[in-house]
């Protein structure tokens, strides 16, 4: 206890300085378990970019491909399935909903996505959360269209407004829907997926935009009109991917060995989970390197502390003079300025953690709806806790340098005036 008060009493005396080394502390505590909270967060965030989906189905690729095209709307299929395969594929008894997915078009950079208002049902993310709508609603017409957040907010769009698709991918066209326009119906709320980025419009208008198309351009003199086209009985003859949900989770492995040993033609079964996992495990390197970046700052942070009891040496001489004079050993000297490490370690990880959960309260709502990070509040988890524990060491350890460096000068070196 003596060498406890002893070690308050002195950095009370030089309290500028030891808040300063506090709050070096505190901020390295900060961005360690900050980085530690939004990677964390970013990867649950991720692995539920599809929820509710037990799998996705497709053409015969690779299942990070298939499930870049069908849910990241990144890249293309390598093929298309064919509308009898869907349809045999959801009339199975284990199927409980299918959803289908046809891309291949965009608007003004954004892709556009064909479905039926069964995909505003069953789509899920983050934790089961369902679609809403910031404004409009689903289909009620073949040429109505719902709109991301993020399209919305980059083109200005409204409800009502008029928009043109046009055929391929690419902010520059050249083939243009011209003479079938769509009408903005619905403005879904964010929900910081790829849904935000998308223009959903209907399987039925897919289909006939593309009248007359054949190869990627138009080979039909003729050109079609928006009110010939609602009164044609406009039926797929393939789409890119289906969503499925099954009855019971229990038959997802049966139903995917189905789908990948479907002899009518070559399909692909993916399941979002795994595949999102694997995903994730090729950015490993990244989130490696950005915890090393954390935990430099921290060493920097305890060597600013090293190096602030080591400028305080010369001035304590005397100090550490008088207390050697009166009988006290190494383990004193040692004792008070670790007990000074320790202490000022102890109120930066206290300062820095109860810093951060104030700031991810505040910004925890932001993240959510600006990226789709769902930042977790709960008590810090045993990584985190080992995290602590090691700075905790490494504070204690950093006083023992200067300890020693303090014991090695002499008594009369203390009582010696210097000028």
């Amino acid at each position: 206890m003596t060498v406890l008060r002893l070690a308050l009493q002195s950095l009370g005396n030089r309290w500028i300085t030891a808040l300063l080394t506090i709050f070096a502390i505190a901020v390295s505590v900060m961005l360690l378990l900050g980085v530690e909270k939004v990677r964390t967060g970013a990867r649950a965030s991720f692995a539920n970019t599809i929820s509710g989906t037990d799998v996705i189905v497709g053409a015969r690729s690779g299942d990070i491909q298939l499930l870049l095209y069908s849910v990241f709307r990144i890249g293309n299929a390598p093929n298309n399935m064919t509308w009898r395969s869907y349809e045999e594929l959801g009339a199975r008894k284990n199927v409980d909903w299918i959803v289908p997915l046809s891309l291949g078009d965009s608007h003004r950079g954004f892709r556009v996505l064909g479905t039926n208002n069964e995909y505003f049902k069953h789509y899920r993310y983050r934790d089961k959360r369902k679609l809403g709508f910031a404004s409009g609603g689903v289909f009620n017409d073949m040429f109505d269209a719902v709109i991301g957040s993020d399209v919305a907010n980059a083109l200005g769009y409204k409800l009502g407004d008029k928009i043109v698709v046009a055929h391929g991918i690419g902010e520059i066209g050249g083939n243009d829907h011209d003479n079938m326009p769509f009408r903005v119906a619905g403005i879904l709320a964010k929900t910081g997926t790829p849904v935000d980025d998308t223009v959903h419009v209907t399987l039925g208008a897919i289909e006939a935009i593309h009248l007359g198309w054949k190869g990627g351009t138009s080979n039909s003199s003729r050109t079609f009109k928006v009110d010939e086209v609602r009164n044609m009985e406009l039926k797929p003859k393939a789409i890119t991917a289906a969503l499925v949900g099954l009855k019971s989770r229990f038959a997802v492995f049966k139903f995917q060995r189905f789908v990948n040993t479907f002899r009518k033609e070559p399909l692909s079964a993916v399941l979002p989970g795994v595949a999102l996992t694997e995903m994730w495990s090729l950015v490993g390197t990244a989130e490696t390197a950005l915890f090393v970046v954390t935990i430099m700052v921290v060493i920097t942070a305890l060597l600013g502390m090293v190096a602030m009891i080591f400028a305080t040496l010369n001035e304590r001489r005397r100090e550490m003079a008088i207390l050697r004079s009166v009988g006290a050993g190494p383990k004193t000297l040692v004792g008070l300025l670790s007990a000074e490490a320790l202490i000022m370690t102890l109120a930066g990880i206290a300062v820095g953690v109860v810093f951060l959960y104030a700031l991810l309260i505040v910004v925890r709502p932001y993240f959510d709806s600006a990226y789709g990070i769902t930042i977790d509040l709960s008590l810090p988890s045993y990584v985190e806790l080992w995290s602590l524990a090691a700075i905790m060491i490494g504070g204690l350890l950093a006083g023992l340098l200067p300890a020693w460096r303090a014991y090695r000068n002499s008594v009369a070196d203390g009582m010696i005036v210097r000028t």
